[in-house]
């Protein structure tokens, strides 16, 4: 096959994805919208920035993105950032569509995938051709992007009329495609955004971790309450005064530091610096409960990466990730929104060992189940090909 990717060649879960089929042969082409060196051999590399993505520089890959960016030429903090994306991104579309038809007009793809609706599938489908063009949703697409200004509802909306097939990583989003347009008529698919977990890198340990560790892998995100995060943490040691908690790609960040030095937790924390993906499986193995204190979300990918390492996890009470976890069965839903009862919810988690033996023994079956990579992206393959004949 002849693919073309749009997407942000920078992130992981993109990379993983890709690579299934650079490594299987076909002819991959990226159109990146942001400036990115991957380690891949791909038949070809484009950038082709949209929403003010080419003030961005490549960094060091990690699982998670700086809280602040460069957005206008000067630190935005991520909250602002994402607001002037939501505003002034949509109208950067028009002019970033005649690059991407340019490349487009080059290649010649059997099929294009665009990975992400903001901004990757608007650009797409602002330039379709007629070429099959199969859109992911990640995450918070639906539910944190697309109503959030007049202009990002109407590039949503586009995108799925013009969209002919779809993927996303968890059911919710299927169900809400269709009320934002898209023809369920049309094909589907449904697996991790990342294409599943590699399960040679992110295995559980020997032993289940006795130890009080807890690991935030989420990274500062809009979307992800770590003030509530750092607000529990005080009274988690209230409870157990030796547990311990590790911050994914928070090393550096001036907000952690400060909420930190505020509530003297200082010799209970850890900020961690960012790493490669697969370096952050020995990471979750040393943890024994991870937290992902989401208010928006899909399917987290480093949620099911800690699942496979064994972490029993406490997360936001949201629909997509009740797909993945039973409440008292494999990990624990909370309110992300409320210190006490996430305190209560990690706190319960550290001191059962039966939930965390069984959460480990069923999320290692979930993630055989319906989430190893190789299988999912089995099918990811032959999603491309019925999407190629069928359009």
């Amino acid at each position: 096959m002849k693919l073309l990717f749009v997407a942000d060649g920078r992130s992981p879960i993109a990379i993983n994805w890709i690579r299934y089929f650079v490594e299987r042969g076909d002819e991959v082409y990226l159109a990146s919208t942001f400036h990115c060196q991957p380690e891949l051999e791909l038949a070809g590399l484009d950038i082709t920035p949209v929403a003010f993505s080419g003030s961005k520089r490549p960094s060091p890959a990690s699982t998670s993105r700086p809280a602040s960016s460069r957005t206008l030429g000067f630190p935005v903090p991520i909250r602002v950032r994402t607001a002037i994306r939501h505003y002034l991104g949509p109208l950067t579309i028009t002019r970033s569509t005649k690059k991407l038809r340019a490349v487009i007009e080059r290649v010649k793809p059997d099929l294009i995938h665009a990975m992400r609706i903001p901004y990757e599938g608007m650009l797409a489908a602002d330039g379709y051709t007629g070429i099959p063009l199969l859109v992911s949703v990640w995450g918070n697409d639906f539910t944190l992007h697309a109503p959030s200004t007049r202009l990002m509802r109407h590039y949503t909306r586009w995108t799925m009329q013009v969209a002919d097939a779809l993927h996303a990583d968890c059911q919710r989003d299927i169900c809400l495609a269709g009320e934002w347009g898209f023809s369920l008529k049309r094909p589907t698919l449904v697996t991790p955004g990342g294409g599943g977990i590699r399960t040679d890198v992110f295995f559980p340990p020997e032993k289940l971790v006795e130890e009080p560790v807890v690991i935030n892998p989420r990274g500062f995100r809009a979307y992800v309450r770590n003030d509530v995060f750092f607000r529990a943490i005080p009274l988690v040691l209230e409870e157990i005064p030796k547990a311990r908690f590790l911050c994914a790609s928070m090393s550096g960040e001036a907000q952690a530091t400060q909420w930190i030095e505020e509530l003297g937790i200082s010799h209970a924390v850890e900020l961690l610096a960012p790493m490669p993906h697969a370096q952050m499986a020995d990471v979750y193995r040393r943890a024994a409960v991870l937290v992902s204190p989401s208010v928006h979300d899909g399917t987290p990918n480093t949620l099911l990466e800690g699942m496979a390492c064994g972490c029993t996890p406490v997360a936001g009470n949201l629909e997509s990730i009740r797909e993945w976890i039973m409440d008292g069965e494999n990990g624990l839903l909370t309110d992300s929104t409320h210190p006490r009862r996430l305190a209560e919810s990690i706190v319960k988690a550290l001191k059962s060992k039966d939930l965390r033996e069984q959460a480990a023994g069923l999320n290692a079956k979930r993630i055989a189940e319906k989430g190893e990579y190789n299988a999912c992206m089995r099918q990811v393959e032959t999603f491309y090909q019925n999407i190629m004949r069928k359009v």
